[in-house]
């Protein structure tokens, strides 16, 4: 049966070639997009490990042990990670990536970093790694090809009292971050772009499933059995599925450089990093064959049942309005996670996660009932034929209207939840503004036992153009019971930050002269505090406050004048945002493979459409005949197919957005009480721009509408 089905898969003349080459092509792409995911998956797991690798665990053995610190610095709003070593002896393990452990006033910097050091001047940057340049690290200790690292030497006593300083005998052996968010987060997005894939792939399996049954039945009535039939169906699904993937796995090799260099998390991969494990390969290359063959016995499943089961065909019972219950409940269950938080965070995962899986559930299960209400209000609003016949035909079968879009509901729910928290994070928790007073403050928090600021700190601070004023903020000494835990004298408060209470000499203040989650003011009045002002410089330093013009070069050479006075800091001097803006970067990172979820996900729901378009084209080209010629023009019989795709995929996409931003501002209101900020336009001109890609997909089907209806198709076969 096995070479039969090869028969007629292969010499059924043009159609049978012709509907083998699409079910190829569609499984390529969906093979090919499947891949990638897979690789990606495993390429984020990899930038997981070397991003450990950064943080070892301190651990004892028999080789002498190595001094390891790892710290933060910044530079026009981007993270530096500086990593401080000292050999202890000559067995001392050498750090990833780097040919030698450095020495005192050694160091080595990752190419992003080098381009950095050569093209800004030295007081800006350079200044803050003098000493000899020893070459660049390498790859292995590298999060990716952006990453800003620097590997500096010193001397073990100097290193041993840096922050976090911690003795290793070892490197490399790190094991990855914990992952549990991550790969749920990965999971799910996976899982957005992972169903229309296969719904892509089944749908193309299926393809003129109708004539298949024709020829299958006609093979029941001459004697072949069930159990032939259904090796017939899947040999020639598995034929081109097997075509299809490897043609998958050429596209996935031929553009993996390309698709390393794509930031889809922030940062972009090394192209070793997109790989593809064993169990990886295997799953591909028999699991979308074996899915095609299963696809193509589900669609044979009346011609098992009897012969004559094809041409005695009725109408499909509605769908009920129960189907909306899962999506229902899912809603409820954030809503109960308003009022109900569970404290840690396994207890909310264990409330969010099966409310979202509930809601996604519920979209697909609800999703024919959908197609089918919107279709009974198209067809008693129709003033048209064409919209009349689109109508009646979805509300007859809205399973089958369905089922070529499904994928889009659940991508668009996914990536709608995603867009709309990661959009209110970072309208809640951003940068500061552009030209705001905080912008141009460069402050440095210090421990309590640093060192005193040497004499010509602040006056060399001050020399710097662009710098507006240098101040101290010390520690309060009743900081428990004070309003604000800093000291600071009243003639030091830069004007732009406020101003002490009447009669005032000592001002309780913020760390930062800015309070948290609020921004800079003037009219700002910090009130008295009870320290006399003699008595104020006897107290330890919190912090030391730059107002600058705002100036890139200013922050820069101040930031470099406070790390030579400083050099045991824990996080570099830093602006108010560096931080958020690096939190931020990551989150558009996410928000960006969001998008790229969003336009392959409706990319695939238009291809998907156009397969079920010219497999229904093909199957119905006998009733289009007879309309024609009972005097339908051609254009309205466009319509006819056109609505029938279009009208599904509009509401499903209206729907499915509007579910994932309510889900996500259930979310935002349960787990931090933010209020669900609107996506920014260009999520909305991403959707619209696929939808109306996925609509021209659709309407290059249908010039095939003319040539298969002609009169001598009507005729009775």
């Amino acid at each position: 049966m096995i070479r039969f089905g090869l028969r007629l898969a292969l010499a059924g003349g043009r159609e049978a070639l012709t509907r083998l080459v699409v079910i190829a092509a569609a499984v390529a792409i969906g093979a090919g997009l499947l891949l990638t995911t897979l690789a990606g998956v495993n390429a984020v797991n990899a930038q997981l490990t070397r991003y450990a690798s950064m943080y070892p665990q301190a651990s004892a053995g028999d080789a002498d042990p190595l001094w390891w610190s790892t710290r933060f610095d910044y530079f026009h709003g981007k993270q530096i990670i500086r990593i401080d070593v000292a050999a202890t002896g000559s067995t001392a393990p050498t750090p990833v990536g780097v040919p030698t452990t450095p020495g005192p006033g050694e160091f080595y910097a990752s190419p992003a970093l080098r381009d950095l050091l050569a093209a800004h001047p030295a007081d800006q940057l350079g200044e803050r790694y003098p000493g000899r340049d020893l070459g660049t690290v390498g790859p292995a200790a590298l999060t990716s090809p952006d990453t800003l690292l620097v590997v500096v030497g010193g001397a073990p006593d100097q290193v041993a009292k840096l922050p976090a300083a911690k003795q290793i005998t070892s490197v490399g052996d790190t094991p990855a971050l914990p992952e549990t968010t991550v790969n749920l987060i990965l999971g799910v997005i996976a899982g957005g772009l992972l169903f229309p894939v296969l719904i892509f792939i089944g749908t193309a399996t299926r393809l003129s499933a109708a004539r298949r049954e024709q020829r299958f039945a006609a093979l029941r009535l001459v004697g072949a059995t069930p159990r032939q039939i259904s090796m017939v169906a899947a040999v020639e699904a598995t034929a081109a599925a097997v075509a299809g993937t490897a043609v998958g796995f050429g596209l996935f090799y031929a553009f993996r450089d390309a698709l390393a260099g794509i930031p889809f998390t922030g940062m972009p991969f090394f192209p070793s990093d997109m790989s593809l494990g064993v169990l990886d390969v295997l799953l591909v290359a028999l699991g979308v064959p074996a899915g095609a063959a299963v696809a193509a016995q589900i669609s044979l499943r009346r011609v098992r049942i009897s012969p004559l089961g094809v041409t005695r065909r009725v109408t499909p019972r509605a769908p009920r309005a129960y189907r909306l219950i899962p999506a229902l409940l899912g809603v409820a269950v954030l809503f109960f996670a308003i009022g109900f938080k569970p404290e840690t965070s396994d207890g909310q995962a264990a409330v969010f996660l099966p409310g979202l899986l509930l809601i996604m559930a519920g979209l697909v299960l609800a999703g024919p009932w959908l197609t089918m209400v919107g279709a009974r209000v198209l067809a008693r609003y129709a003033n048209r034929p064409a919209t009349l016949i689109a109508a009646r035909r979805l509300a007859d079968n809205p399973k089958a209207g369905f089922r070529a879009i499904s994928g889009i509901m659940l991508a668009l729910f996914v990536t709608s939840v995603a867009v709309g928290v990661i959009t209110t994070i970072i309208a809640n928790r951003g940068p500061a503004p552009v030209g705001s007073t905080e912008a141009g403050q460069v402050s440095l928090y210090l421990p309590e036992d640093a060192p005193a600021a040497p004499d010509t700190l602040f006056s060399g601070l001050r020399s710097i153009t662009g710098v507006r004023s240098a101040t101290v903020v010390r520690e309060n000494p009743d900081w428990m019971n004070a309003r604000e835990p800093g000291l600071i004298a009243c003639t030091e408060i830069p004007s732009a930050y406020g101003r002490c209470a009447e009669g005032a000499t000592v001002a309780e203040v913020a760390t930062g002269l800015i309070p948290f989650r609020e921004s800079a003011s003037s009219a700002r009045v910090w009130p008295a505090a009870s320290v006399p002002l003699g008595n104020l410089q006897q107290l330890p330093v919190m912090s030391i406050l730059v107002d600058t013009d705002g100036s890139a070069a200013a922050i820069e050479r101040s930031r470099t004048v406070l790390e030579a006075a400083f050099p045991a800091f824990w996080v570099g001097p830093n602006v108010p945002g560096d931080f958020e803006s690096d939190f931020a970067d990551t989150l558009r990172g996410w928000e960006q493979l969001a998008n790229v979820v969003i336009i392959a996900s409706l990319a695939l729901g238009g291809c998907s459409l156009a397969v079920s378009v010219i497999g229904g084209l093909t199957e119905r080209r006998r009733p289009f005949s007879l309309l024609r010629l009972s005097g339908a023009p051609v254009r309205v019989l466009r319509r006819v197919v056109a609505l029938e795709s279009a009208v599904p995929m509009l509401a499903v996409a209206a729907v499915a957005i509007g579910m994932g931003l309510l889900a996500a501002h259930l979310f935002l209101r349960a787990q931090m009480h933010y209020t669900l900020v609107a996506p920014e336009p260009r999520f909305y001109v991403i959707v619209v721009v696929g939808l109306v890609a996925c609509l021209a997909v659709i309407a290059s089907t249908l010039p095939l509408l003319e040539r298969i209806t002609g009169p001598e198709t009507a005729r009775s076969e």
